[in-house]
């Protein structure tokens, strides 16, 4: 199944809000990079075995 838009996206992307801003804007590589450090945070939590380091790693976004 496809999901394309065949519309193109000339190189812009959406933000939240609504904005359209060039894929190399900054934010958008911000954005990139702290999901790759949720992502990276995620999988050391998974194997880790340490409880106080777990905690150090935990998300607050829920507290």
């Amino acid at each position: 199944m496809s999901i394309a838009t065949k519309a193109g996206d000339n190189g812009r992307t959406a933000l939240v809000g609504g904005d359209r801003v060039s894929k190399a804007d900054l934010r958008v590589e911000a954005y990139g990079t702290i999901d790759e450090l949720g992502a990276a945070l995620g999988f050391a939590r998974s194997i880790c075995e340490d409880e106080q380091t777990n905690e150090l790693t935990k998300s607050r976004l829920n507290n």
